[in-house]
């Protein structure tokens, strides 16, 4: 094998690993903001609920939690939007899943892609990049908490497959 072949491999070994903890991390924000977009969307529901049970049952001395309730109700939605909790849910999916294909489609390139010819290799190489270049364009930068949380799932062995490990033991 020569060296430009050698340094594509190499490359797309890099490339398979970016995709990886890209996309982990940008499905570690997903799962998050889900939960954030659940608890901001049913808690005003809740609280409204709550507010307005006093009023229903005609029970005085309650004013304190039906203005508390209402307030929350009120201003839950507001700060869901100004901690800009409100970012596509579909955007981060999208992306996360380019990625996860991006990641297979390198393994493959230096793996199988490689055996092939030299010309088919580097054309694929190449198909492989254009496609990062698409993905890294949205720019989608995810809190660096979730980076970690990522990290931490890919050194823990999460992402390993078992075949890898018996194919080294051969």
């Amino acid at each position: 094998m020569d060296a430009r072949t050698q340094n594509l491999i190499e490359e797309c070994k890099r490339q398979e690993e970016s995709c990886l903890y890209t996309s982990t991390t940008l499905f570690e924000w997903l799962k998050s903001m889900r939960r954030y977009r659940v608890l901001f969307v049913v808690a005003p529901i809740i609280l409204g609920g709550i507010a307005a049970w006093p009023i229903f049952k005609r029970q005085p001395g309650y004013e304190w939690l039906t203005g508390l309730c209402a307030l929350l109700a009120g201003i839950t939605p507001a700060i869901y939007k100004a901690l800009n909790l409100d970012v596509s849910l579909d955007v981060i999916a999208k992306h996360a899943h380019q990625y996860k294909i991006l990641q297979d489609r390198f393994r493959q390139a230096w793996r199988v892609s490689v055996l092939g010819v030299q010309d088919g290799f580097i054309k694929k190489f190449q198909a492989l990049m254009a496609g990062m270049d698409a993905a890294r364009a949205a720019s989608l930068t995810p809190p660096e908490c979730f980076f970690k949380k990522a990290r931490r799932k890919i050194m823990d062995g999460h992402y390993d497959f078992s075949i890898d490990s018996t194919s080294q033991k051969q």
